[in-house]
């Protein structure tokens, strides 16, 4: 089954083109024979599932294909919000932020307080506003169109399809690599496609009085860091605060949601957070580790047993589901079918695809309406090493006691470690020498710059790594940080990352028709997290202090003592081993091959021998997603002409 798009909406220029190219939008499947009844009264109409938000003009603005998102929208006058994300937004606070809101400065101070993640869509004066979130789940792309001009969307490949745009060898090959810093990670995988930066929004002017020509799009910057000045009490209530609102705004007043529930501290929060809405029924899933020494099963079982005992008399019914580690599929199950969504890029956990798509089939047979995870929760709350660098210029007495901690549970050797505590390198220099030939970082070696080298995994060809080469120092030339200060930057620049990598888990769950989300993704809880001071938000000595110290009265403190991980790397080692045919078979005709990007046969080798050094070394993760997005985006696309949601009259308006 070829991969397709279920959920996206574009925003359209106000001319006759614009309202063509909103007939040639490709329409979901699972949109196929819905229909309602047209609005024609007002400023916005739905047919057969498709929602199209007019222009003044009555030509299509915003058109949008939400499959399990909400869009609200409000007009007054010329002026319109759009806000489409997990939970309709009254009218009434629609107005509250459309109202006085006469530039975009005045419209993001009124949105700063609304929970969710959301992306927004306003017209102001006539110029069209588009954003989506600082952390970067909800994202915003463009493209020029021939006939119609800029158009905008939350997904690439819609664009790429519009504009007939191609690929990108160079975006391709830049996703061979483990992970894409900023600003590399911005670089579509289409040509002529172009993402705008998480934290800017992007406007669509429209053409001055008395002239024909329309200004072309402009970013502008509508998210900032806050300041690190409170201490870890006032912060740890604005946590609890953000969590709790973000919680509701996806599932508040549902019957039925389930939740992950690992045992690990992200996802044992996420669990009671999603108590308190108030749900008649709440099931928690829990995936049982092969690795005897695993913890997490003993802590989610703790935590369901904890939860009963203290459950009121209204609480919802828990039901705890614990799927055997046999039923479980190793990494890199399944390759050989095309997945049946496209993503907006390769991601480098599609090779888990087959697990997340037993736990989320399984928590859809519960009934469950909504389901919650505690994705997100390493990258804003854990911390990394590279924050002691801000903290050496303020603090660095504390700093250094701090770091003491770490070098000890590390092994960072004294003098690397004091050596990159007082490297001053500008993050230019460090994206230029950002990918190197160079053996790649050992466990010992401190981390402490704008982020972490990588050198090209060896299968990749000679062409792959200088296209790789040249976008590092192409980036170089221009780049700026996030933040100016490191370990800000290098932690925004994760929660960014894990944001991308958490979309293809939404994708999986609309194609078994079941909402997912990762609620610690809200702006919100990123915000009241870098608001606290540095030395209080994360520590050697304590895990996750400031997300303990935000759910204490909602998780028993029995639950937050939690000072441990599991990780399943020996199923991804024994993935290769077990699925070693079918990781054979997508090298055999490879499509990255054909592009000129990898050696297939070094990779047919590797195949056969999954337990090499090679494979220990460097992981094949992120050539498997690209492979596999690879043929699901070559075929992504049905054969058969959209369905005109604008006739030739309309068009010609």
């Amino acid at each position: 089954m070829p991969g397709q798009l279920r959920d996206y909406f574009v925003v359209l220029p106000d001319n006759a083109a614009g309202a063509a190219v909103a007939g040639q939008l490709p329409v979901p499947e699972a949109a196929a024979g819905r229909s309602s009844a047209p609005d024609a009264t007002g400023p916005a109409r739905e047919v057969d599932g498709t929602l199209t938000v007019a222009h003044p003009s009555g030509r299509p603005w915003v058109v949008a294909r939400p499959l399990v998102r909400e869009v609200s929208h409000l007009a007054r006058g010329e002026d319109a919000l759009v806000l489409i994300g997990p939970d309709r937004v009254p009218d009434a606070v629609l107005a509250g932020i459309l109202e006085g809101a006469r530039d975009r400065t005045g419209l993001e101070r009124r949105l700063a307080r609304l929970p969710g993640l959301y992306h927004v869509v306003a017209r102001l004066s006539g110029d069209s506003w588009i954003r989506g979130t600082a952390t970067g789940l909800r994202r915003i792309y463009h493209a020029r169109h021939p006939a119609a001009g800029t158009i905008a969307s939350d997904r690439p490949a819609v664009l790429a399809r519009l504009t007939g745009a191609p690929l990108d060898d160079s975006a391709l090959a830049l996703r061979l690599l483990d992970f894409l810093p900023h600003p590399l990670s911005r670089r579509p995988v289409w040509r002529g496609v172009h993402e705008t930066g998480a934290g800017y929004g992007l406007a669509l002017p429209v053409a001055a009085p008395g002239t024909a020509a329309v200004p072309g799009p402009t970013e502008h910057r509508w998210w900032e860091p806050p300041p690190g000045e409170l201490p870890l009490a006032e912060g740890a209530r604005r946590v609890g605060e953000a969590i709790a609102a973000s919680v509701r705004a996806h599932v508040g007043g549902l019957d039925r949601i389930s939740c992950e529930l690992s045992g690990g501290l992200d996802s044992t929060v996420l669990a009671f957070a999603a108590r308190e809405t108030g749900p008649a029924s709440l099931s928690l899933l829990t995936v049982a580790a092969r690795d005897r020494y695993s913890e997490d099963e003993t802590w989610a079982r703790r935590a369901v047993e904890v939860a009963r005992n203290t459950a009121a008399s209204t609480a919802p019914v828990l039901d705890h589901h614990v799927i055997p580690a046999a039923d479980a599929p190793y990494f890199y199950a399944d390759l050989a079918s095309i997945a049946a969504e496209l993503n907006d890029e390769p991601l480098p956990v599609a090779p888990g695809r087959a697990r997340a798509e037993l736990l989320l089939g399984r928590a859809r047979a519960t009934g469950s309406r909504y389901h919650l995870t505690g994705y997100g929760g390493d990258e804003i709350f854990l911390g990394l090493p590279h924050a002691y660098q801000d903290l050496f210029h303020g603090n660095p007495f504390t700093a250094w006691s701090h770091l003491g901690g770490l070098r000890h549970q590390l092994g960072w050797p004294l003098l690397p470690t004091l050596k990159a505590l007082l490297d001053r390198s500008a993050f230019p220099r460090w994206i230029a020498g950002a990918v190197t030939a160079a053996p790649q970082p050992v466990a010992r070696t401190p981390l402490l710059s704008w982020g972490v080298r990588q050198s090209p995994h060896p299968w990749l060809t000679e062409h792959a790594r200088t296209l790789i080469a040249e976008e590092f120092r192409a980036a170089a030339e221009h780049a700026e940080p996030i933040d100016p200060w490191r370990g800000r930057h290098v932690d925004i620049d994760g929660v960014r990352m894990g944001a991308r990598h958490f979309q293809a888990m939404e994708d999986i769950g609309m194609t078994l028709g079941l909402p997912v989300a990762a609620p610690l993704y809200d702006d919100r809880i990123l915000e009241a997290t870098l608001a606290v001071r540095l030395p209080e938000r994360i520590s050697p000595w304590r895990y996750k202090p400031l997300l303990v110290e935000a759910m204490r009265g909602v998780v028993p403190d029995a639950l937050l003592a939690r000072t441990t991980k599991d990780h399943m790397s020996s199923d991804e080692h024994q993935g290769l081993r077990e699925h070693a045919p079918e990781i054979a078979e997508l090298w055999t005709g490879s499509r990255l091959a054909e592009h000129g990007l990898v050696d297939s046969l070094h990779l047919l080798r590797l195949a056969a021998e999954p337990f090499s050094p090679v494979l220990v070394e460097h992981s094949i993760s992120s050539t498997v997603a690209g492979e596999t997005w690879l043929r699901t985006a070559e075929n992504a696309w049905p054969t058969s002409q959209s369905t005109p949601t604008t006739t030739p009259s309309e068009a010609s308006l």
